[in-house]
């Protein structure tokens, strides 16, 4: 199974954030921490240190999984390759936060029956975006990162943002606005 949206009782949102841990994470805790959302990070392995603040996201009640090891487009890759790259990854995560990784989101969003494979082997569940916040190419329009939020807002929807300065820049009115329009933000299941 493929998530990109959950079934719930109320109006509710995930949000998601790919591609860290990043220099902003700091920043995006603050914001989560002070608004009360729970979040989902899909890290690379290779940017994930023990120095970097992973203890305070699981701390903080956000979840950690898998962007891969080195954010390549896994479908260029054979079953045998996928499979390592997110074992590696998976590994690696596990062994410096000590929590399990069950969540994996693969790269560009871009995945074949051999991703699909891997993940199943690998006891992780792929879980895809409703909404994209196209954040990665609005570095001087945060305030479009909302609106191409809030537009496509629907229930049980799974958002996909970046840890990105633009994206800490539009958080707080994103979060705002998401409320505004009736939703909850919530953790994946």
């Amino acid at each position: 199974m493929v998530y990109n949206k959950l079934a719930t009782s109320k109006k509710t949102v995930v949000l998601t954030f790919d591609d860290g841990p990043g220099r902003v994470l700091p920043e995006i805790l603050d914001i989560l921490k002070e608004e009360k959302v729970p979040a989902a990070f899909f890290w690379q392995a290779r940017l994930l240190y023990p120095k970097r603040p992973w203890k305070r996201v699981l701390d903080e009640g956000h979840m950690i999984g898998t962007h891969s090891a080195k954010h390549n487009n896994l479908v260029n890759l054979q079953l045998n390759e996928q499979h390592q790259d997110l074992l590696y990854s998976q590994s690696k995560i596990e062994s410096i936060t000590g929590q399990e990784v069950k969540y994996f989101r693969p790269p560009f969003g871009q995945y074949n029956n051999d991703t699909l494979s891997a993940a199943k082997k690998l006891g992780l569940t792929p879980v895809m975006w409703r909404i994209s916040s196209m954040d990665w190419e609005l570095k001087d329009r945060p305030e479009q990162i909302i609106t191409n939020v809030t537009d496509n807002l629907e229930d049980g929807a799974i958002i996909l943002l970046h840890e990105l300065s633009q994206t800490v820049e539009a958080l707080p009115d994103l979060i705002a606005e998401t409320r505004r329009n009736g939703y909850e933000f919530t953790h994946l299941p």
